[in-house]
């Protein structure tokens, strides 16, 4: 087993971004310093990695030197390319998009600068977001505990750099599990938020706005410290406040457990081994930890995977309208091509799985109020896969397949908009990381960071550093 990491004794050290955030305010180090490690850390390892689509250097140490305000001012961080931030090209990880640099932030690069972050890269995804594993036809993206295996997906690339420790914190997103995956495949701290909670970018257009922006962590408290800073910036007033959450749950939850996806295949047992060790903390805890089966229709799994097909489609058929002059279809992957393909088969049935797919919210708000507090289950039904299971030149119809039966758990939460969070719980049979998902209702979010916080003090999470040989 090949692990990898970057953490040495310099301006970052072992530190969170909140520790990194700490230091600058407190002088110990400076802003320069910090973002100076981090290209380090990156020019050393990201050979390995294959986890940067696009460096930012120059700019990162021109920043470095002017005055930030914020609760990570002075922080190295990514953004992972499918966001447009000013003066880097936008590709979504495919070699179909015109590769001009955008002339303004997006909402979701604005939001994210406000917190005082200063962005070093881009990181990679697989094209469009599509698949659970960062791999394409052009790079490679490996998980720096294991470099043979995935780093997860779609959020890879910023997964892969956090976990290694080239940055403290970076951005993702998440349209199905694209954060909750990669945090749980390199150990780390992913929360999908409510739907609404951050400003969106361009999924805000979508029929069904499955994909929702936030960060990839190592600690509970750099993602709650995030939330309590974007909601400065912005706040979403129709759901309830987060606020800087910075002390453990001290209340008793009923909590139910989910070992099984309803629309998927049963869980391995090295998953269960974990998701049944982390209901027996909770139960430790003091909590109330019963059997859950999620009232969750047979038909869900075909309406979201036509749902997926359907943005496919119109993703390949407007490209250029949508994503700007040179956008080139005949260079999409295989995937794609694929996914597109069933979508324009599937159109004259668009009204009826949206419609499915947006009544899931109010389902999901009746689950909540009739059932527990939160839900435990695994992230993925099996472990974390080997690079090339999902790779670009898989036989895509076998590609989706394998999608399908991997990610049974995390599109409940992206259909619904309710908050969904993964948290490092414990390695499986290969000595790797295992996420375990804490899922609760609509704007429920300071009660799942103050669980994890709970959790992260009586069950701190696996290092890559103590397990390094």
């Amino acid at each position: 087993m090949t692990r990898v990491h970057a953490f040495t004794d310099d301006a970052l050290g072992e530190l969170d971004a909140t520790g990194v955030a700490e230091a600058i305010a407190a002088g110990r180090i400076s802003a320069a310093e910090a973002v100076d490690a981090a290209i380090t850390r990156c020019e050393q390892l990201n050979p390995t990695l294959d986890a940067i689509m696009r460096d930012d250097f120059a700019r990162a140490r021109s920043r470095a030197t002017q005055h930030r305000d914020g609760a990570f001012a002075g922080v190295p961080s990514v953004f992972k390319d499918n966001v447009p931030v000013a003066g880097l090209p936008m590709t979504e990880g495919s070699q179909a998009f015109p590769t001009t640099p955008a002339a303004k932030n997006g909402a979701v690069a604005a939001q994210y600068l406000r917190t005082g972050i200063i962005p070093i890269a881009t990181s990679t995804m697989p094209e469009f977001g599509w698949t659970c594993s960062t791999e394409s036809r052009t790079f490679t993206t490996h998980n720096p505990w294991h470099t043979r295996v995935s780093a997860g997906g779609s959020s890879g690339g910023s997964a892969a750099l956090v976990a290694a420790g080239v940055v403290p914190i970076a951005h993702g997103n998440d349209g199905g599990g694209s954060v909750r995956i990669p945090a749980a495949a390199c150990g780390l701290v992913g929360l999908k938020p409510t739907r609404g909670r951050l400003r969106a970018g361009e999924s805000a257009k979508m029929p069904v706005r499955i994909v929702s922006d936030s960060v990839l962590t190592r600690s509970v408290r750099d993602t709650a410290r995030f939330y309590a800073e974007a909601e400065k910036i912005y706040r979403n007033r129709t759901l309830p406040a987060v606020g800087l959450v910075d002390h453990p749950l001290e209340r008793r939850l009923r909590i139910g457990v989910m070992l099984d996806s309803p629309v998927a295949p049963a869980t391995e047992p090295s998953i269960r081994r974990v998701i049944e060790q982390m209901a027996k903390t909770l139960e430790a805890l003091g909590h109330s930890v019963e059997p859950y089966t999620a009232p969750v229709p047979q038909y869900f799994a075909d309406d979201f995977s036509a749902y997926w097909q359907f943005l496919a489609y119109m993703g390949s058929r407007f490209g250029e309208q949508t994503f700007g002059k040179g956008f080139d279809a005949s260079k999409l992957e295989p995937l794609t091509i694929e996914l597109a393909k069933r979508g324009k088969a599937k159109l004259p049935k668009a009204p009826l799985f949206i419609a499915r797919l947006l009544a899931s919210s109010a389902a999901s708000r009746m689950a909540f109020r009739r059932g527990p507090d939160v839900v435990l289950s695994p992230v993925l039904t099996a472990p974390t896969p080997e690079l090339g299971f999902l790779g670009a030149d898989v036989d895509p119809s076998v590609h989706f397949d394998r999608l399908l039966d991997l990610v049974g758990f995390t599109p409940l939460a992206n259909a619904s908009g309710a908050p969904a969070l993964s948290l490092p719980a414990g390695l499986d049979d290969r000595g790797l990381p295992v996420g375990a998902m804490f899922s609760a209702t609509h704007g429920a979010e300071r009660l799942l960071l103050e669980l994890a916080l709970q959790i992260e003090e009586a069950q701190p999470f696996p290092s890559i550093t103590a397990l390094a040989g």
